[in-house]
């Protein structure tokens, strides 16, 4: 069991930047996040905005395990990664899929608030006629009630779909949902990720056979160890994917598909192509399709020149003290 740092440490190490990004993604249009640098590198952390406390703590132990005690050794040094495609307008998605070296796989967001299917069928489409060779995914984060997923993907499968990640938000529906795919023969799969990282029991999709796969992040799963753990219990084939981290968390995101023993599916780790800057001369991008695994280390001129007002270093700090206490009440109950 490896031992939790002090917050006084943690804050000590701690910079909070904002990094711009290409193209509005989960209604953002700049990135922020708190890299800490410790003992063994760099760690991330980084949950969403609206993220509370108890479930925003998981991202801070990844973030330690990353900087304070490192990766379990890897099996593989290179990770083939998709693409990811906003859900943009049809005018846009060869430009937006420009950032991105060899394209051999694309995930496709659908189910965007204020858009219709209609819309997600012309995107879809359009990335089928585009890269005809290509493996396509769709991403509906749970946007779809289970009516709506019925008919999206009658509406989708045709374009030869890899698999539907999260298309309802319940076990139960997602569990339906995999049955009607398989009653209608459509050949589209069905990929569990908020089920696995937001729900209080991550193998309960598993248990619950809801899902052809599940998609996992080292971040919302409390570091590389862990979600290993849940991998290995969960019997199911896995993703790794990044929720839009730098290059220091997609470092993280990397050691975890590095570490798995098996690897079917191309990676969602090639997110970092969606900011415009970053916080390392030595960008964690794709190179033929692929990233190689390497260290990553922040640069200290672009922290700085990224850095957060004082104001928001201060709500930011505010947030890494709850989590802190979130994980220390954790490990007096649990001792883990």
């Amino acid at each position: 069991m490896f031992e939790l740092p002090g917050l006084a440490e943690l804050t000590e190490r701690a910079h909070v930047v904002s990094l711009p990004m290409r193209v509005k993604f989960r209604g953002v249009e700049h990135r922020e996040a708190l890299l800490l640098e410790g003992p063994a590198g760099w760690g991330e952390f980084s949950p969403f905005l609206e993220y509370a406390p108890s479930e925003a703590a998981s991202w801070l132990a990844s973030a330690i395990e990353a900087a304070w005690w490192g990766y379990p050794e890897p099996v593989r040094d290179v990770i083939p990664v998709n693409a990811t495609l906003p859900a943009v307008g049809t005018e846009r998605i060869a430009q937006v899929l420009s950032n991105y070296d060899a394209v051999h796989t694309i995930k496709v967001k659908v189910a965007e608030r204020g858009q219709d299917l209609a819309q997600d069928v012309a995107r879809v489409a359009e990335v089928r006629r585009l890269f005809p060779d290509a493996h396509i995914r769709i991403d509906a984060n749970a946007g779809w009630t289970f009516e709506e997923a019925t008919l999206a993907l009658e509406a989708l499968a045709g374009f030869g779909l890899q698999y539907a990640e999260q298309p309802v938000a319940s076990i139960e529906e997602l569990a339906r949902l995999r049955e009607h795919v398989r009653a209608r023969e459509l050949g589209v799969l069905i990929a569990a990720d908020e089920s696995v990282r937001k729900e209080e029991d991550p193998l309960a999709v598993a248990r619950a056979g809801a899902a052809d796969l599940i998609v996992i992040k080292a971040q919302p799963l409390g570091g590389v160890r862990r979600a290993l753990e849940i991998v290995a219990q969960a019997g199911l084939p896995a993703v790794v994917s990044s929720a839009l981290d730098t290059s220091i968390g997609l470092r993280q995101g990397a050691a975890l598909a590095a570490a798995l023993p098996e690897l079917p599916y191309a990676c969602g780790l090639a997110t970092g192509s969606l900011l415009v800057d970053d916080v390392t001369t030595d960008r964690f991008l794709a190179v033929s399709g692929a990233l190689q695994l390497r260290d990553i280390a922040a640069d200290p001129d672009l922290l700085r020149a990224h850095a957060v007002d004082p104001e928001r270093r201060r709500w930011w700090m505010d947030r890494m003290r709850a989590s802190h206490q979130v994980l220390n009440d954790k490990a007096a109950t649990t001792g883990r």
